[in-house]
């Protein structure tokens, strides 16, 4: 009776487990009805999750490329070929010719205009297959068609070598013995020493690339433009200029493009050991209304003379003294003083004229950058013997000119010269080329000179507080070409002394420096030639090179 009863109707109290175990929480039928369990749905209603899964992991695919676009552009970083690689010349588009939004391909290295859809870049991306393209001006790398940025720090190297950056405290080891013994390599496993490579000579500018190895290796000069711009604000935060960019262009494209050239020659992450000036040179070429061209040999002596005050005024500069880096560097102070010429029969004419004191003497007090100093003719007539023989003269013969006693004539008028005050950096010119009505003259006159020690106090009117007058080789400018007096431009070579690891000790060392070639030389060779220019560094300039005398310049 007891079994009968529980085959019967069920109580309510033997429902109830039953029920219990088949019970959801509450709210969950709706969703039981909606979204099966996953341990009973169905092959079909897998299938549709599934493919339902796949779109809704490929929208998060899409939302974390955009998130992270560098992982896009991992697929082509393999095909960025670094051999290719030239930055050197000028950044306009190799189609349009336009300088405006240029993109560097890094596959094949040529220059193309924007990254749009009906740009060149993306049209060469689609026909050559060439995805990784560097904006030239921001340094930023883009993959093309997708206009995915790019952000990977294998491409750092790249980034180096478009526009090298340099801090102060990079500088303190430019000028020190140490600097020589940490040499830099390319990509072909090429040693070079920063500072001391070549520059490639495109046409004839040979005489343009001394000027810029020479004013490049002057320390203020140097550091000046390796912090370029920001020490150029920093310099007129410090004069209290307000509105500045009123008067004088903020950056203009000669010193920016000096600075980047400056950069490169001391940079430690070249790909190949030497540099090419193009892009400086379009812009002079530009500057001086086609004076200065490419493929025209010049006097690198004039050139200098150009760049000194174009830059100067480029910075802007006035005519008080220290008025940019230029006038601090370079300019000191010459007192000229004329007479007029009488001729008196009674002194002979063998006599000399000379200064009287009973009458007027003008004097006149002016700023210079460079001090052009006069050689002595050469030997007019020389028999056979004579014509193997060089004439010589010592450096103190022909500063004699500046010793306020040396007398010269010229024009009816008697002229002497003493300096007023010396600049941290002398540069001498020896006029060594004459022109007369038939041809231009060279004079093959070879100078005597140490490369240390050199004073200049006997030239001097020098106050009591004046600073120290003595003054050491920094690099030595030479004119090679045919023998003779004639002047051959056809057949001329120009070459640069640089001196390297800071003045005297066995830690000094001298480059010469021809274009392309770079080689070691001794001291003793280094006079041999016929100077043309020198820089005479102040011995107190390069003391306290590493301290804040340099840079407060």
């Amino acid at each position: 009776m007891p079994s009968t009863h529980s085959r019967g109707k069920p109580t309510a109290e033997a429902r109830l487990p039953i029920t219990k175990v088949k019970s959801r929480p509450e709210g969950t039928e709706e969703n039981s009805v909606s979204r099966p369990s996953k341990r009973v749905r169905t092959n079909e209603v897998e299938v549709t999750n599934q493919a339902e899964g796949s779109d809704e992991e490929d929208e998060e695919e899409v939302i974390e490329e955009k998130k992270d676009p560098s992982r896009a552009a991992d697929l082509y970083l393999d095909t960025v070929n670094r051999t290719a690689l030239d930055f050197d010349f000028e950044k306009v588009c190799s189609v349009c010719v336009s300088n405006i939004n240029i993109y560097g391909c890094l596959i094949c290295g040529k220059y193309f205009q924007g990254r749009g859809p009906s740009s060149y870049a993306y049209a060469h991306s689609i026909h050559d297959d060439h995805h990784v393209f560097i904006n030239l001006e921001t340094a930023k790398v883009y993959v093309l068609p997708d206009n995915y940025l790019v952000s990977d720090p294998s491409l750092s190297d790249i980034v180096a070598v478009l526009s090298p950056r340099f801090s102060p405290s990079d500088l303190k080891a430019l000028d020190q013995p140490l600097h020589l013994s940490r040499p830099s390599f390319d990509l072909a496993n090429n040693s070079y020493l920063r500072g001391f490579i070549g520059l490639n000579n495109i046409k004839r500018h040979d005489h343009i690339n001394v000027i810029i190895h020479m004013l490049l290796h002057v320390p203020p000069l140097r550091d000046f433009l390796l912090l370029y711009p920001d020490s150029y604000v920093q310099s007129m935060q410090q004069k209290s200029i307000k509105n500045a960019t009123k008067d004088v262009p903020r950056h203009p494209e000669l010193l920016l493009r000096l600075s980047l050239l400056t950069r490169k020659l001391w940079s430690s992450r070249l790909f190949k050991s030497q540099v090419s000036p193009h892009e400086f040179l379009q812009e002079v070429n530009r500057a001086s209304k086609s004076k200065w061209r490419l493929e025209e040999q010049g006097d690198p002596a004039e050139f200098l003379g150009w760049l000194l005050n174009k830059l100067h005024i480029d910075l802007g500069g006035t005519r008080k003294k220290g008025s940019s880096v230029i006038y601090t560097t370079f300019q000191g102070e010459l007192r000229a003083e004329t007479q007029q010429v009488i001729v008196r029969p009674e002194e002979g004419t063998n006599q000399k004229p000379r200064f009287d004191i009973a009458r007027d003497i003008k004097t006149v007090v002016s700023p210079f950058l460079y001090l052009a100093v006069d050689l002595p003719p050469p030997p007019l007539f020389q028999d056979s013997i004579e014509k193997n023989i060089i004439p010589q003269i010592s450096l103190a013969s022909v500063l004699s000119k500046y010793d306020g006693h040396t007398t010269q004539e010229s024009l009816g008028q008697l002229k002497r010269y003493k300096l007023q005050r010396l600049p941290p950096y002398i540069i001498l010119h020896y006029k060594r080329f004459t022109t007369n009505n038939f041809v231009e003259e060279k004079n093959p006159t070879i100078i005597n000179f140490p490369l240390r020690g050199v004073d200049f106090r006997e030239y001097l009117d020098a106050p009591p507080n004046h600073p120290p007058t003595v003054y050491d080789l920094l690099s030595n400018v030479t004119h090679e070409s045919v023998a003779g007096i004639t002047r051959d431009k056809a057949n001329t070579v120009w070459k640069i002394h640089l001196r390297a690891g800071g003045g005297g000790g066995d830690g000094e060392r001298w480059y010469e420096v021809q274009d392309l070639m770079v080689q070691e030389v001794r001291k003793e060779m280094i006079f041999l030639g016929e100077s043309v220019l020198q820089v005479w560094q102040r011995r107190d300039s390069y003391e306290n090179s590493t301290g804040k005398t340099q840079m407060e310049l």
